[in-house]
């Protein structure tokens, strides 16, 4: 568990700018490149015990599909790869960044950690009411989780290639883009297997710790509950009764996450805009102009909530 703790605590790098871009100055669509992100696997490299994990992930394609998804949408400066290998920079022992975004490494080990955490939920945690029984087994939980998690660190390799200015930690931002990107593009599942995940990984932790507190990622339990604060705000209704009233959001948070969500969403919308491929510029497009006026009457209806619950102490 403590290598699996690695992607809340150590797991990725810090941000490097290319030489000659101001801070926050992006890159000019103009003299971007269309790069490609690939998918390797070096299966040479995996070990044994290692073996089931990487399979799993290989036939499920949730890496590939993020993969296609950026490609398809968005304009790259430079190629990307994705390596799940064993063959990785001393240190690393989790899913990782580099510091130019152009390559992410998964370590099969990281992958059986990922496996065996889940499977421990499996048979010692009763089913989540939002989590449909047919997905309540390790092998699901393990490719959604590990879904969401490559999210994370996609959004690290965007922020570094196309140098988007952040408002805030650059890891909350990643976490943003999994949110984001699985949300709008997957469903529900990837943020109810991190969040499950994440809650089974705080268990294990304990008290947070002074080195977790000063570390860059937030608070493991926090984390799982603003997975679960975005996937409720995409559809409150949807989510309300699986959610809010089950007890797994609380009460107390779930009035904010609409509005967190439609700001997150307006958010990477805006951002990734001016990267827009050619292909996908209409589509993303609309997508950003309708996140904004989401935006804007969920900031408006935040408003009148937040009057009927002062009103009501």
């Amino acid at each position: 568990m403590l290598v699996l703790a690695g992607v809340v605590v150590t797991g990725c790098v810090g941000e490097v700018r290319d030489a000659g871009q101001g801070p926050g100055a992006g890159l000019s669509p103009q003299t971007a490149r269309s790069g490609r992100v690939t998918v390797v696997y070096e299966a040479q490299t995996v070990k044994p015990e290692d073996r089931h994990a990487v399979a799993l992930i290989r036939k499920s394609r949730v890496l590939e599909r993020t993969a296609e998804w950026v490609n398809r949408a968005l304009t790259l400066p430079h190629d990307m790869v994705v390596k799940v290998t064993a063959d990785v920079p001393p240190g690393v022992t989790d899913a990782v960044t580099q510091p130019d975004g152009r390559t992410i490494f998964v370590p099969p080990s990281f992958l059986t950690a990922i496996e065996r955490a889940l499977a421990d939920v499996v048979k010692t945690v009763e089913r989540p009411a939002p989590f449909p029984a047919s997905e309540y087994n390790t092998d699901d939980l393990t490719v959604l989780s590990t879904e969401f998690i490559f999210g994370h660190e996609m959004g690290h390799a965007l922020q570094r290639q196309l140098l988007l200015a952040n408002l805030g930690l650059e890891e909350d931002a990643a976490d943003g883009f999994a949110s984001f990107y699985t949300v709008n593009e997957v469903g529900p599942g990837p943020s109810l297997a991190a969040a499950v995940l994440f809650d089974e990984l705080a268990r294990k932790e304990g008290r947070p710790t002074l080195e977790g507190l000063a570390s860059d990622h937030p608070v493991t339990q926090q984390r799982a509950f603003n997975f679960l604060c975005y996937l409720e705000g995409s559809d409150p209704k949807k989510y309300q009764k699986s959610l809010v009233d089950s007890g797994y959001l609380p009460k107390t948070r779930a009035p904010l996450c609409p509005q967190a969500w439609a700001m997150l969403d307006y958010g990477w919308w805006t951002q990734l805009q001016p990267h827009f491929s050619v292909a996908f510029r209409d589509q993303g497009d609309d997508e950003q102009k309708k996140a904004h006026a989401r935006l804007i009457a969920e900031t408006e209806a935040l408003a009148r909530r937040i009057d009927e619950i002062r009103g009501s102490q």
